[in-house]
């Protein structure tokens, strides 16, 4: 990792950042380009200029208690204008997240991750251990990169899995009634679909314990339901 552009550095040559500094920054964003295995992300929300927008979490893992605006400041790390189209490839999240890895390696007070397309906040040893494994060759981090919700009928449901192959997976009465089982069988058919890249048919596979189930795509293919077969 570097940083391959400081654009504080640009104003620093034409006048006395010393003496102008707080003023320059004051309500603004302070940013850095970092450059890793050859793509650019920005980074934003660095003092002397104002944070981040706190972002909105709703799930967390390895945390204690929920980070908050009051309590906790908020950088954003995103892609570089260049590779916005490509802000849904794997290998540019891939590497961004391996640059997130790089991050809570050296910065000690950074407490976590958050990730907005499952709106969770990652503790930062989970985090650094999930992704480390997954970047090795190991699962998908479904825990953290996705989340699992219970719905009003029972199900448990994914949330985030759609920025990863545009598809949603839920696990169907009465396979969700205990949901901790019924998580463990979401993290590994996440894993699954992760590396087939979505569903296009039904499927059929059998759960750790024997059970034979099928997933199957609703209408429209944006759901992806799992039953007993």
């Amino acid at each position: 990792m570097s940083i391959s552009h400081d654009p504080s550095s640009d104003v620093a040559a034409q006048a006395d950042q010393a003496a102008q500094g707080a003023a320059l920054w004051a309500g603004q964003q302070h940013w850095l380009e970092l450059l890793r295995d050859g793509l650019t992300f920005d980074l934003s929300g660095l003092a002397p200029g104002s944070a981040s927008p706190f972002p909105a979490i709703a799930n967390r893992f390895d945390l204690p208690a929920m980070p908050g605006p009051d309590t906790h400041e908020a950088l954003v790390l995103r892609c570089g204008p260049h590779l916005a189209a490509g802000g849904h490839s794997l290998p540019v999240n891939r590497a961004m997240l391996g640059l997130g890895c790089d991050l809570v390696r050296h910065f000690d007070d950074l407490l976590a991750v958050g990730w907005g397309p499952a709106g969770s906040a990652i503790g930062r040893r989970f985090f650094e251990s999930v992704i480390s494994a997954w970047l090795a060759g190991g699962p998908f981090p479904a825990l953290g990169l996705t989340a699992f919700i219970e719905t009003p009928d029972g199900a448990l449901q994914s949330t985030g899995l759609s920025f990863w192959i545009g598809q949603e997976l839920r696990i169907e009465p009465p396979l969700s009634a205990d949901r901790v089982v019924a998580t463990r069988l979401g993290v590994r058919i996440v894993n699954h679909l992760v590396l087939a890249g979505g569903l296009d048919a039904d499927e059929r596979i059998t759960a750790p314990d024997g059970t034979p189930l099928v997933l199957r795509p609703a209408p429209g293919r944006a759901m992806i339901g799992v039953w007993r077969e």
